[in-house]
């Protein structure tokens, strides 16, 4: 059992407080949801967790073990990926060289994603939106990290190459943190599934997704 929370935590922008005092706990193998429209501070509590943004207050702690003061290196060194809700792909690399930084074997890839296939040779900044995303999944579905962080996975996918995406995220055998603006409605019945809803960097409800719907 992985488990990653936040405990009182603070993130200042500036003169402005974007997390005040929040605390919430994901543990894996399983996944989380931050929901919260633009501005509530799910991204900001996100990059916390990955240790791109500093701590102004309060604390991360991953598996019993205060690491606030741990670079965001240090915590992919140990099996923390961040997927970024932008540039989470290196645009001027072909889409192979993008799937082997991960993993130098491309078939988890590619089952996980098979529209990929045909895209290989392209320059992965030609992609769409979309197709971006399913590269950038597909990365992190290879890397078999301990802790997975997404912002909004599913940006720009179709719906049943959304519902997939959170079908291969709902499998892997790790703590796995999303932030979307809404609730995926594949997710509202199924049992497990953290929800953390933020309003303006504050927590508005925690529980399962099943009593959120």
């Amino acid at each position: 059992m992985t488990l990653i929370s936040l405990r009182r935590a603070r993130v200042r922008h500036g003169p402005l407080e974007a997390l005040h005092g929040l605390t919430l706990a994901a543990p894996g193998p399983g996944l989380t949801v931050l929901l919260g429209r633009n501005g509530s501070g799910r991204t900001t509590a996100l990059r916390a967790l990955a240790g791109t943004v500093p701590l102004s207050g309060g604390a991360v702690v991953w598996d019993g073990s205060d690491i606030t003061r741990t670079s965001a290196h240090e915590r992919a060194r140990r099996g923390l990926l961040l997927v970024p809700e932008r540039r989470a792909v290196f645009g001027a690399l072909t889409v192979r060289e993008n799937l082997e930084l991960a993993a130098p074997d491309l078939s988890r890839a590619l089952d996980a994603y098979p529209a990929l296939e045909p895209l290989l040779p392209r320059r992965a900044g030609t992609l769409s939106g979309g197709e971006q995303r399913m590269l950038a999944l597909s990365r992190a579905l290879s890397a078999r990290s301990r802790v997975v962080l997404v912002d909004e996975p599913a940006q720009g996918m179709s719906p049943a190459v959304a519902a997939r995406t959170y079908e291969l995220l709902g499998g892997l055998d790790a703590c796995v943190v999303v932030a979307e603006q809404r609730l995926p409605p594949g997710l509202r019945e199924v049992p497990g599934v953290l929800v953390y809803e933020l309003r303006r960097g504050a927590l508005a409800f925690g529980g399962e997704a099943v009593e959120l719907a």
